[in-house]
């Protein structure tokens, strides 16, 4: 199987000049990049990539005196450039390296060769998500796939770099991933980008044992921690920058007419064995505008994330607000890699479980003891399961949304198979209303167990109303229970009763609590919590341990870094820059942000020209062909960047207009070109 590398290389770096020719232990970097991609186990041939630019120039001539094979291409389509040298070279499988990456490992790129080999894959890599040092990148592709990249690929990241197009198909192509053995690595910076960084790489080689040859990943670990003795690695740089970064910005047009054949296909044959086609009412097709919306994932990165079709879109749906980090948070994932190497399913508890409940404890006001579930549901219903079982009541006054179980959704619209005798016990009272509340409870004196509320939905609680809510529930003999489900490790890492200072009696949390990974919590007063030992919650996945890592994980980093506050002030600047969108238009009427900065909810009206439900399908049907994916809200996550919020701002403005003139025209709704999409039910 022939292999051969490709070292990608110019001169005209905007932020660094002429880096790849610039002197490194006395020989080119460049020089390091082609002497270790030759030998790299299993490549055969090495080709230097440069544009036709007369200042790239001098990257020909150095090769013609090194003896290595130059090729020039076009600038700006770099996967033509590639596809070329393919062609000419007809080799099976191509390395992509960069000349900016002085500290390659030859045996790390051999490693990737062979697990591309070995499992079958079209493409492998070590940089994508991103665990190795930035600069010990190397990707392999089959040839077949990429020149078929480039016979397909339209969208002009995707030729502009040279892997997209494969990397984010991976219904089409098969895509591995080369782990780092080492955790915490993918924050340290060993690539030559700027002045700073060279002057990094020329302290680093002084700690080399040897610059004769390629240094070792680990000769090269070694000489970074030297040098980080001087200039800290970890301090270097800020935050992880995402893998294969020139390959994930969003670009504007490449999401200009997104195909969704894939999902569509799919789609067929998952609703031949899946009702509605997937596990979640909200992720349903008919929550999408039909033939105008993907229907399936693939893959995310930070806040991205990628369809089987391989369109890109900035995530405001975050899987249903657990992903409040980012999707392949290196210190979660690598928390849930060291915890797998243990074992996830034990036939006795684990210390993990006492671990993580210490820190729900520590954190959240009301929690004095801890029981873990997989999804909110567990948590809410376990939390009315003990609240009857301590009250001796049977009625339950509900406020928001608490899951999919009979005591709840029976009192919904979507009661169907609940017996009307479990419906009966659960009634449902307004908002910031202590006046309707108290009504509710005198109607049924002594009868109800518990009051369970969201503290806080589409608007903030009005003064004193948390505090009347729990004085009164008191005063009626039950139970408060808070549903912390959304609120929790969002509005406060100790939820919404740490953010309004008001515990409730018993507390649910999920969602963000594992950064997408399956745990919930039902937290509270020991003396309610103690009848758990007698009431029956339990199940075989309570302490799961993947989940539970995940979980402690999500809560170090979160003391650790400036979680909380960068979602309110990510989700503060989202909602002034949209709301001045919407302003600009006068559609104030129509459409409003309401909530807290960590979770806005998108409320749209009916307008007199057309149903609020089409103008919400033209509107996520818009923001989709321009890269958001959106359902009602925006949840934005911790690693949402400048980029993203450039993206989301642009395609607002977009959709914005499009909406102003579709209600302008007076048939809105006849115009659509699909069926409205109906809510599943309504609860805020």
């Amino acid at each position: 199987m022939t292999t051969i590398a490709v070292v990608q290389a110019r001169m005209g770096s905007s932020r660094l000049a002429g880096k790849v020719l610039e002197d490194l232990g006395g020989i080119p970097v460049l020089a390091w990049v082609c002497r270790a991609a030759a030998v790299i186990p299993g490549v055969h041939k090495v080709v230097v990539a440069t544009s036709r630019l007369g200042g790239d120039d001098a990257i020909e001539a150095w090769c013609t005196v090194a003896g290595i094979a130059c090729y020039r291409g076009s600038e700006d389509d770099v996967l033509s450039r590639f596809a070329d040298i393919t062609s000419q070279e007809q080799p099976e499988l191509v390395v992509r390296l960069t000349a900016d990456c002085p500290l390659l490992d030859p045996q790390v790129c051999g490693q990737v060769i062979a697990l591309l080999r070995l499992t079958g894959a079209d493409y492998a890599t070590n940089a994508d998500p991103r665990r190795w040092p930035d600069g010990t990148d190397c990707e392999v592709v089959r040839a077949a796939a990429l020149l078929e990249a480039d016979r397909l690929a339209v969208q002009p990241s995707e030729r502009e770099h040279v892997t997209p197009y494969v990397r984010n198909r991976r219904l089409r192509y098969r895509v591995e991933s080369l782990a780092c053995p080492i955790p915490g690595l993918g924050g340290q910076r060993w690539t030559l980008d700027t002045a700073d960084d060279l002057a990094f790489l020329r302290r680093l080689v002084g700690y080399l044992p040897t610059t004769d040859r390629p240094p070792s990943f680990l000769e090269a670990l070694a000489a970074a921690e030297q040098a980080g003795a001087i200039e800290p690695i970890t301090a270097r740089s800020g935050a992880v920058v995402a893998a294969v970064a020139e390959a994930t910005t969003p670009s504007a047009a490449d999401n200009q007419g997104p195909d969704y054949a894939r999902s569509n296909a799919l789609l067929e044959r998952a609703i031949r064995t899946i009702p509605l086609g997937t596990q979640t009412f909200s992720k349903a097709y008919t929550q999408m505008p039909a033939g105008a919306a993907p229907l399936f994932l693939s893959h995310g990165r930070g806040a991205r994330v990628w369809d089987v079709d391989g369109n890109r879109y900035i995530d405001l749906v975050c899987g249903l607000l657990p992903v409040v980090l980012g999707y392949c948070d290196a210190d979660v994932d690598e928390a849930i890699q060291r915890q797998m190497n243990h074992g996830i399913s034990f036939s006795l508890a684990t210390d993990l479980e006492a671990e993580l409940a210490e820190r729900l404890v520590s954190i959240i006001p009301c929690a004095e003891k801890v029981r873990f579930g997989k999804n909110g549901t567990d948590a809410t219903s376990a939390a009315i399961r003990l609240a009857r079982a301590f009250t001796g009541r049977d009625r339950v006054a509900i406020c928001g949304y608490h899951g999919w179980q009979d005591w709840y959704i029976g009192a919904t619209s979507r009661d169907k198979g609940v017996p009307p005798a479990v419906r009966a016990l659960t009634h449902p009272f307004p908002f910031d209303d202590l006046v309707a509340l108290e009504r509710l409870l005198v109607s049924h004196r002594d009868e109800f167990a518990a009051v369970i509320i969201e503290p806080m939905t589409a608007a903030e609680p009005a003064p004193g109303y948390l505090e009347g809510l729990k004085a009164l529930t008191h005063a009626h003999g039950a139970l408060l229970v808070f549903d912390e489900v959304i609120t929790g490790f969002r509005l406060a890492l100790g939820g919404a009763q740490e953010h309004f200072g008001v515990a409730p009696d018993l507390a649910s949390f999920g969602k963000a609590m594992g950064n997408g990974m399956p745990i919930a919590a039902v937290v509270g007063r020991a003396d309610v919590m103690a009848e758990m030992e007698e009431v029956f919650f339990s199940g075989t996945f309570g302490g799961e341990t993947l989940s539970l890592a995940a979980a402690i994980a999500v809560i170090d980093k979160m003391r650790r870094e400036p979680v909380i506050d960068t979602l309110w002030q990510k989700g503060r600047r989202l909602a002034e820059a949209v709301d001045a969108e919407i302003a600009a238009r006068q559609l104030d009427d129509v459409i409003r942000l309401q909530g807290s900065a960590p979770w806005t909810l998108v409320s749209i009206a009916d307008h007199p020209t057309a149903r609020a439900a089409a103008i919400k399908t033209l509107f996520k049907r818009e923001m989709l062909a321009t890269g958001v994916l959106i359902g009602g809200s925006h949840n934005v996550c911790y690693a949402m960047d400048d980029a993203d919020h450039a993206t989301v701002v642009a395609a607002y403005r977009g959709t914005l207009d499009t909406i102003a003139e579709e209600l302008a025209s007076g048939d809105l709704e006849q115009r659509l070109g699909c069926p409205p999409i109906e809510p599943v039910f309504a609860v805020r």
